[in-house]
């Protein structure tokens, strides 16, 4: 069944999009996709093949995460997902599995497809599964940090901004820049759904930020309000 997926994939390969991938995904030499393979093929294109290998075992899905191909792991990703909303498997299954071959999803789009659908699901209704998001933000692990910070949407969507406040602290000397985008960005979700947590935040810390951070924060500001930040 995972050699089918696989087959289905392959004649959807585009060269001339293969080439765009490999770039906008930095897989050259130095780049965090260092190596990286690509088939060329569009999310949306996809979505619909896993749509229609949802119900293969895990143990096939696990011959699609070590796949050299970005789209095949992709590809597995969401069909982590289409089962953990489908309970198509029991869901605590599906998080040891995707936690466990959390560093396959090695590209922030493999990330942010998967982790706050599965991981971020189940943190919602549960202080003890939230735990699992503080070991990997203190990985040494570029995927597993993003994936904690990118999991909390589903946090901030219940109106809890208490951890992701909590990473951003934490994460304000990050090297990476991947890292910087991550949590502007949930700060920016933050400030949709309660301004006054965002600016209290920046009032605080706005000197500390890093550049990118900050731009990804206040982009829903006023212009007024985003002058201020970053000129401090």
């Amino acid at each position: 069944m995972d050699q089918k997926a696989i087959e289905q994939l392959v004649k959807l390969s585009d060269n001339v999009k293969k080439q765009e991938l490999a770039r906008f995904f930095k897989s050259g030499k130095g780049q965090y996709g260092e190596g990286d393979l690509f088939l060329g093929i569009t999310v949306p294109k996809v979505r619909e093949v896993a749509k229609q290998y949802a119900e293969i075992p895990l143990q096939d899905i696990k011959t699609l995460i070590e796949h050299e191909y970005h789209e095949v792991r992709l590809l597995a990703g969401l069909i982590l997902v289409i089962k953990f909303e489908k309970s198509l498997d029991p869901k605590d299954k599906i998080i040891q599995f995707y936690l466990k071959y959390l560093k396959r999803f090695n590209n922030w789009d493999l990330i942010d497809l998967t982790c706050y659908k599965i991981l971020g699901a189940q943190i919602v209704n549960s202080s003890e599964q939230r735990q699992i998001l503080y070991k990997l933000i203190e990985s040494d692990n570029l995927w597993e940090q993003r994936c904690a910070v990118v999991a909390t949407m589903a946090l901030i969507r219940q109106n809890d901004f208490d951890d992701i406040i909590k990473f951003s602290k934490m994460m304000l000397t990050h090297k990476h820049d991947l890292i910087h985008k991550a949590v502007g960005w949930m700060l920016r979700e933050v400030g949709k759904r309660n301004k006054s947590v965002l600016v209290s935040f920046l009032d605080e810390f706005a000197g500390q930020i890093p550049r990118v951070m900050l731009r990804y924060s206040i982009e829903k500001l006023n212009i007024k309000e985003r002058s201020k930040y970053m000129e401090m």
